[in-house]
């Protein structure tokens, strides 16, 4: 696999992996100044001995206290969390590392969420999307749905809702309630 692959499939950020392959961490080898790595080997030596890994969560919200819910919540739940208030950085990030789930506010300063959806499934089109909003009669929102059904918590979020949707999406919620 190239060194790109790697990254997708491992789910770690391009330059992680350049950084295990040039310490030997990464079963690899250089090729014409370009490393490859080897599945088989990666499989049975690196991935042997990790646990299925820690779910990656993007939350992408303008709104500092959303992000403060969402950082609390998620760090609960034990899930890695990336979080950003805007369009263009979540479309950075989403190219740079694969994401498990996404949490989307439809209204961004920058780029209408509907623009930004489409852009996200683009990138990864198996990536789960939930939608937050405190507009759920929007057009954005309509334009979402005309493309397939999709999760979509109404703000306020509750806790309760958002222990809902991650589990709904297969990952480990919280037991009890934050505070």
């Amino acid at each position: 696999m190239t060194v790109k692959e790697t990254s997708s499939y491992l789910r770690i950020p391009l330059p992680t992996v350049y950084y295990l392959v040039q310490r030997g961490q990464l079963p690899a080898v250089q090729i014409g100044g370009r490393w490859r790595v080897k599945r088989s080997l990666l499989d049975r030596d690196v991935l042997r001995n990790e646990s299925s890994g820690q779910p990656t969560v993007l939350v992408v919200d303008d709104d500092p206290a959303m992000q403060a819910l969402f950082k609390q919540y998620l760090k609960k739940a034990g899930l890695a969390r990336v979080v950003v208030g805007t369009g263009a950085e979540a479309l950075t990030k989403a190219q740079k590392q694969h994401f498990d789930l996404v949490f989307l506010d439809l209204k961004l300063p920058d780029i209408p969420g509907d623009e930004l959806y489409g852009k996200l499934k683009e990138i990864h089109d198996d990536l789960p999307i939930v939608i937050i909003t405190g507009y759920p009669d929007s057009e954005i929102l309509s334009r979402i749905l005309a493309r397939g059904p999709v999760t979509v918590l109404k703000k306020p979020v509750e806790l309760e809702q958002l222990n809902h949707a991650i589990k709904a999406h297969g990952h480990q919620g919280v037991a009890a309630a934050v505070s």
